[in-house]
């Protein structure tokens, strides 16, 4: 497994049956493809689809049919079409029970910064705000460095998404769960130790000594 696969694959455990959520662009959109399709979850894009499924077979994709990063989907039974107004009211309205969002930095604090790329033109955070501040819960997926620069970092530099901590951080090194007393350790990547993880890591990660690797 590439290190996309091992965070989807671990984010997919974090779905509960059911729940209706929202899976950012990128590398979130992957975590459909492997969650089980008869677990009742309704996937939702902030360009106004509800029951994203996974990514079509080559040559099979629709236009018309893309999650809010213009990526080709596919659409489960019972999908809907919504407009702009209903589609940010589910967030805006604590309706969502979960958001998978990319990250560009999470910081000691729990708090999120994945917007603002440096060195680029962006033309403004799309959604993630309202999806930081309004969803039940927050799971970052993201590779867990940069070019070799840590993206789990003691302060952000970049703008926060929003002032709210963070639920859970999933990279392919690590699981780690933001708390008021800091970031805490709770599972390894596969065939990853403890000192590659903090050596990969700018922030302070508390653990036990005893950390359990990813059951995949």
């Amino acid at each position: 497994m590439d290190a996309k696969e091992i965070i989807a694959r671990r984010v997919a455990q974090e779905v509960t049956p059911g729940s209706l959520v929202n899976l950012g662009i990128g590398l979130p959109s992957l975590v459909a493809g492997f969650v089980d399709r008869d677990a009742g979850v309704f996937f939702q894009a902030e360009n106004g689809v509800i029951g994203l499924g996974a990514r079509p077979p080559e040559g099979m994709e629709d236009p018309d049919l893309t999650d809010a990063g213009g990526g080709f989907v596919t659409a489960v039974p019972g999908a809907a079409s919504i407009d702009s107004a209903m589609s940010f009211g589910l967030i805006r309205g604590g309706h969502l029970d979960m958001t998978v969002l990319g990250g560009l930095q999470v910081d000691e604090r729990g708090f999120l910064a994945n917007w603002m790329v440096p060195g680029k033109m962006v033309p403004g955070m799309g959604g993630a705000m309202d999806l930081v501040a309004g969803a039940k819960r927050v799971i970052v997926s993201m590779v867990h460095t940069a070019k070799g620069a840590p993206k789990i970092v003691r302060e952000c530099t970049l703008p926060l998404t929003a002032a709210r901590r963070v639920d859970l951080i999933v990279t392919e090194l690590a699981v780690i769960k933001p708390r008021e007393d800091g970031l805490h350790l709770l599972e390894r990547g596969p065939g990853v130790t403890l000192d590659e993880i903090l050596a990969a890591t700018e922030a302070t990660l508390l653990h036990d000594g005893v950390v359990p690797e990813m059951a995949l």
